[in-house]
């Protein structure tokens, strides 16, 4: 007896759309690029849906891009949505502290294993000064693209379950003013974390530790009160970051019916999302954000495996490579 068709196995195909930001581009240096210097790298240009909506040329360039989405997804095909994911880094965290203090093979065999050095604390790192300077840089943009650029907020808000994201989330969204059917209220996904394992700047609070910071966010169904996923002696490998990139993204474009949407993650996470997407590679420093035009088409069949994608060990010191050591 033959599948119905509404029995049919279908997955998500995801796809970038180019043309849009200045990040797309393959002449745009990621190096010391900032987002808010260039209006989330927004490329001056016309649509063909301008005619329909600023025959008069009085509308600002965010006002006719927002309303090229909407058309593009009130006309796109049968299973076919679009989607502007606002992807952003943390702002700078005590780990990235230690990294610069340090240096990468001292931090990857030795201090990334530790909880701290004695004069500060990395374990499920908190925000800098200079992070939260950061966010405050964010908030300060957005804030001035809503007000001078008629750009509307996010509708939708998700974060990394690390400390960190959660932080960058509040002080760059948490003072601007959000309609009452988009609220800043971030729902807490377990699969938008850094790289896990081994590295104690990954290894997230419990549930209760976060719920009581910040009591008023929702967690995805399913979150559970201490860390299932991080361990000591192994590391998680870029081939599966990209599968769970794929699983974070099916969450939201199954679940969410928005098309604007915020995601508060990692430079790991975000650079798994972007290859995963097929978007080029851009890495972002601490406290930027991307923004990138997802089209997301609904196909019939089973998704094509991914393969093994195992976790590693890491070549770990018993102490602090003496060469490496701070004055």
């Amino acid at each position: 007896m033959g599948q119905s068709p509404d029995s049919k196995s279908t997955y998500l195909k995801y796809s970038p759309v180019t043309g849009y930001f200045e990040q797309d581009e393959p002449g745009t240096d990621p190096r010391g690029y900032d987002f808010a210097s260039h209006s989330f790298g927004l490329i001056e240009r016309e649509y063909d849906t301008d005619a329909i909506f600023d025959p008069n040329h009085e509308k600002t360039q965010w006002q006719r891009f927002h309303f090229h989405i909407d058309e593009l997804n009130a006309h796109a095909a049968p299973g076919v949505q679009f989607k502007v994911l606002y992807l952003a880094r943390h702002g700078e965290g005590y780990h990235n502290v230690a990294v610069a203090l340090y240096g990468t093979e001292a931090w990857d065999c030795y201090w990334s294993t530790q909880d701290g050095n004695g004069n500060i604390t990395w374990s499920d790192a908190l925000l800098t000064p200079a992070g939260i300077a950061q966010a405050s840089h964010a908030n300060a943009f957005w804030r001035t693209l809503t007000t001078d650029h008629g750009i509307p907020l996010p509708q939708s808000y998700y974060s990394s379950p690390l400390l960190r994201c959660l932080a960058t989330a509040y002080h760059t969204f948490s003072t601007l003013s959000h309609p009452k059917d988009s609220p800043f209220l971030p729902t807490i996904k377990e699969m938008l974390r850094e790289a896990m394992g081994v590295h104690t700047c990954d290894r997230r609070s419990s549930k209760s530790a976060i719920s009581k910071l910040y009591p008023e966010w929702p967690f995805e169904k399913g979150f559970e009160e201490n860390d299932p996923l991080w361990v000591s002696d192994l590391r998680e490998t870029d081939s599966a970051m990209v599968v769970r990139a794929r699983s974070a993204m099916d969450d939201i474009f199954n679940a969410d019916g928005n098309t604007h949407i915020s995601i508060s993650s990692h430079s790991g996470m975000i650079a798994s999302l972007l290859e995963f997407i097929g978007h080029r590679k851009f890495g972002l420093g601490t406290g930027q954000v991307i923004p990138v035009l997802v089209k997301a088409e609904r196909i019939v069949g089973q998704l094509p495996p991914s393969g093994d994608t195992p976790w590693e060990k890491v070549d770990l010191c018993t102490e602090p490579p003496a060469m490496l050591l701070p004055n």
